[in-house]
């Protein structure tokens, strides 16, 4: 009877341990272990728009190399799983599956892409998986509000509002718009009709361009019949710039400016600093040049550390706000990590980086409508 009784106690406390231990591994999402947890990124690192994601990566990078020398978070080292999209819509969505379907990754990070991002978050939306981040400030992205989906950055519509407003207290009221044919160009080109609206104004005339495409002469056709007296370009780096060279050589001098997707040091490498000169750009970062922010101050120390250059950049930047952000919310959700007890420290949450100040609620995921104006100066430096 006693052997028996044993036998009985004995396999109780079996079934007991592998009943604990069954219910561990299930509380222990993927990505998360004894000494890491692992993140993934999808951005362009080749292509026409490789060098942004290059920059984006390289900050992301910088503050996670100065966050592991220090421990971590709780101990733990994080590990940043970066995939090459080439800013296109079906490799982002492949990278995404891969990301959280092979590589197990806990969260997602630093996306690039307003046409990318929104093909992906079909994916990452039903797998329950967070996206932190993405250089995008597309309406649909953000309305309705996902669960997954949180933005470190101020919408098109708050950076388009910012440029029509400083052009119309200028008297500036003749101003066409040239835009990118996605979901990127058509959001910002929506802002700009929206905030002339406002205004009791329509945009003088319209041109677009394919994405990662630089055939503007259509667009050029169209714009300069209308002789505006401003132009505010939703594109990137490479279109913008064939098009301002086009528009000034059919004999057009409007003022031109864009968005923050355009990275600055980017456009000035591909026109020269000459014929930059004089671009007005809304920025959705702070000025990263200027190190009186604490959060600046932080990043140029991480990247010399870690990169063994200062060549500084707003997409650097947003990358180490970004990675920062995300150990915020990690630190802040505390022991026994899951996806879901992250999403409920965003959504309950306010987060002072360092002088750049982001909230988020479950009604909003907007974390900051931060806009600065800035333009580039005729050495190609960015003047506030």
């Amino acid at each position: 009877m006693r052997l028996q009784k044993l036998k009985s106690l004995l396999a109780a406390l079996g079934s007991g341990l592998l009943l604990a231990a069954t219910t561990a591994a299930q509380a222990a999402d993927p990505g998360v272990s004894d000494s890491t947890i692992t993140l993934g990124m999808s951005a362009p690192f080749t292509g026409p728009n490789g060098a942004y994601g290059k920059e984006m990566r390289e900050g992301a990078l910088a503050y996670f190399a100065q966050l592991n020398a220090a421990g971590g978070v709780g101990g733990k080292k994080i590990e940043l799983l970066a995939l090459d999209d080439g800013y296109e819509t079906e490799k982002t969505v492949a990278n995404t599956r891969k990301l959280i379907n092979e590589s197990k990754v806990f969260a997602l990070m630093a996306y690039y892409g307003s046409s990318p991002t929104t093909e992906a978050m079909k994916v990452f939306s039903d797998a329950k998986v967070p996206l932190l981040g993405t250089i995008s400030g597309a309406g649909s992205l953000r309305s309705p509000v996902n669960r997954y989906m949180f933005h470190l950055r101020a919408s098109y519509s708050d950076e388009t509002e910012s440029i029509v407003n400083h052009l119309v207290a200028l008297g500036i009221t003749q101003i066409a718009v040239f835009y990118q044919n996605d979901g990127f160009g058509k959001s910002g080109k929506d802002g700009v009709v929206s905030a002339l609206a406002r205004h009791k104004l329509k945009p003088v005339a319209e041109g677009s361009v394919e994405r990662n495409s630089q055939q503007v002469e259509g667009a050029v056709a169209q714009i300069a019949k209308a002789n505006p007296q401003a132009v505010i370009m939703v594109t990137l780096f490479k279109p913008t710039a064939e098009f301002v060279r086009q528009m000034r050589k059919a004999g057009q001098s409007p003022q031109f400016s864009t968005l923050s997707p355009i990275g600055a040091d980017i456009l000035v490498a591909e026109m020269g600093a000459r014929e930059a000169h004089g671009i007005g750009i809304s920025q959705a970062m702070p000025y990263p040049w200027n190190d009186t922010l604490p959060v600046v101050k932080e990043y140029h120390k991480a990247l010399q550390a870690f990169a063994k250059h200062g060549n500084y950049s707003y997409y650097g930047l947003e990358g180490f706000i970004n990675a920062k952000l995300m150990a915020e919310a990690i630190r802040k959700t505390g022991k026994d990590l899951t996806r879901e007890k992250l999403v409920n420290t965003l959504e309950s949450s306010n987060f002072d980086l360092g002088g750049y100040k982001l909230g988020y609620t479950p009604a909003s995921h907007n974390g900051s409508r931060f806009v600065d104006l800035t333009v580039l100066s005729r050495d190609g430096r960015v003047l506030r």
